[in-house]
């Protein structure tokens, strides 16, 4: 197939940086890892992935994640009995 489109988008260096590394451990260039990742929207007929917005609850868990405000179970049975 004859490439003469061109994608440009600007990205935090840091992601690029090490996404670049990850594509390189398995093989691909970044522009083979869009060429991809294209096909895959077009083999998928929308993104190649689950895409949601977090509810409530999750932005809240996601949160205390974050601020260490977990809690540590003993056993599987300690997790039912909390929720």
């Amino acid at each position: 197939m004859h490439k003469s489109s061109t994608i440009s988008a600007r990205i935090d260096p840091l992601l690029k940086e090490k996404a670049e590394v990850i594509l390189h451990k398995v093989g691909l260039s970044a522009a083979e890892a869009v060429r991809l990742f294209y096909s895959q929207i077009c083999l998928n007929n929308g993104l190649p992935f689950e895409s949601k917005i977090p509810n409530k609850i999750t932005l809240k868990s996601i949160a205390d994640s974050n601020s260490r405000k977990t809690k540590k179970a003993k056993k599987i049975q300690d997790i039912f009995e909390d929720l």
